[in-house]
């Protein structure tokens, strides 16, 4: 544990828990899945629309119609406004950056919504456009995408670490079996790791169950001060601590760690419990060695030993390490910058005790991470958060 000079996060908290249901297309706008998870938040609040002072939008898919131009749109009239285009990461960055508006009182109620489209071209021109690094270092070669770039990443981390395509895998067959309780999960059907294993390759030593699937939806919570949700009769959930790191390692050369590890220390520091106190982990899933990375990076166990945690834990619902409750993105689908707030709105339902048919017993503790923006050789966005329920 390392000490930490920052200032807490006192009174701040995190309420109304938004999923809009995924779909795999859909010819509506970005703007109206944003719009949606915005009119959820109110009615599931009890509030109405002018009571949000405070605004924070990720999207891929919105266009130069950035959170401002949402304003005027969904006529709201806000003191705090932010976008945030930080893709995995998206999600605790707002959060962090709503939270301390929240606690300097320049904002008294800020929603946090990402929301993406996904029209049968959606990902390719979001591919296209995703990075300029991008554009000059791989795509003049034939790489396209993120596939390519994490198979590099994943075949130097499992040969380094000797992981095997069954390690990753159980993650994989774990989640898909949390998705089945999970009604908002695109992935219907049981996988097994016998099915893992048989995949067809994508980018070898990443096959098919290894991808998200690209989809269109939106999810959101609120943040405001403890007395603000107490006033509403608003369950709410603490915010223990939060990091967030950009660029970390850039001297590895390749990735085999992310940001977290530079400040995990201070992630547990300043919520005051230890990696063994969480009831639930929800990590940011793009591709399941990242996940086997974090665990790693968060704490949970050493460099090098995460296969070997994998093996000796059940990562289901009602296992010993509950972990990506609601299947996370490779079972639920990817609906772009929503992606992000999966596992953040997840965790959240978990500690308020309102997750439903996913809900880990007796949960109160959580920590929900966030990974992002892949350039050509490496993830440069890391976050981590930590949440209390009401009965802790």
């Amino acid at each position: 544990m390392t000490n930490t000079l920052r200032a807490p996060y006192d009174g701040v908290v995190i309420a109304a828990p938004v999923t809009i249901p995924y779909v795999r297309y859909s010819i509506e706008s970005a703007q109206w899945w944003i719009g949606r998870a915005l009119s959820a938040l109110v009615a599931q609040a009890g509030i109405k629309a002018s009571d949000i002072d405070g605004l924070c939008v990720s999207s891929f898919t919105m266009g130069t119609d950035s959170g401002i131009g949402l304003t005027q749109h969904f006529g709201l009239c806000v003191r705090w406004l932010d976008t945030i285009p930080l893709g995995g990461a998206s999600a605790i960055a707002a959060l962090r950056k709503a939270a301390r508006a929240v606690q300097a009182r320049d904002a008294d109620i800020v929603a946090c919504v990402a929301g993406d489209t996904n029209h049968v071209d959606s990902f390719r021109l979001t591919l296209e456009n995703f990075s300029r690094f991008n554009q000059d270092a791989v795509y003049p070669y034939g790489a396209g995408g993120a596939n390519a770039s994490f198979a590099l990443i994943a075949r130097n981390y499992m040969r380094m670490f000797g992981v095997a395509r069954e390690d990753v895998g159980k993650i994989a067959v774990a989640q898909r079996a949390n998705a089945l309780r999970n009604p908002h999960a695109l992935m219907k059907a049981p996988l097994t790791l016998e099915q893992y294993l048989a995949a067809r390759p994508i980018s070898d030593p990443i096959h098919l169950f290894d991808c998200v699937m690209p989809c269109a939806g939106a999810e959101a919570f609120l943040v405001m001060r403890d007395e603000t949700a107490s006033s509403l009769k608003l369950p709410a959930a603490r915010l223990l601590s939060t990091i967030e790191r950009h660029n970390g390692f850039a001297d590895d050369p390749m990735q085999v760690r992310g940001g977290w590890a530079m400040d995990v220390g201070e992630l547990y520091a300043m919520a005051g419990v230890k990696p063994a106190d969480l009831d639930v982990v929800q990590t940011y899933d793009d591709y399941p060695v990242i996940t086997m990375m974090q665990f790693e990076d968060l704490g949970f166990c050493k460099k090098g030993e995460g296969a070997e945690f994998v093996r000796q834990h059940d990562l289901t619902i009602d296992g010993d390490f509950p972990h990506n409750t609601s299947g996370g993105q490779l079972s639920v689908g990817q609906a772009g910058a929503a992606g992000a707030y999966l596992g953040l709105v997840e965790g959240l339902r978990q500690v308020l005790g309102s997750a439903g048919p996913t809900q880990v017993r007796n949960a109160s503790l959580a920590l929900a991470s966030g990974f992002g923006m892949i350039n050509y050789d490496r993830g440069l966005a890391s976050g981590a958060a930590i949440l209390a329920g009401p009965s802790r």
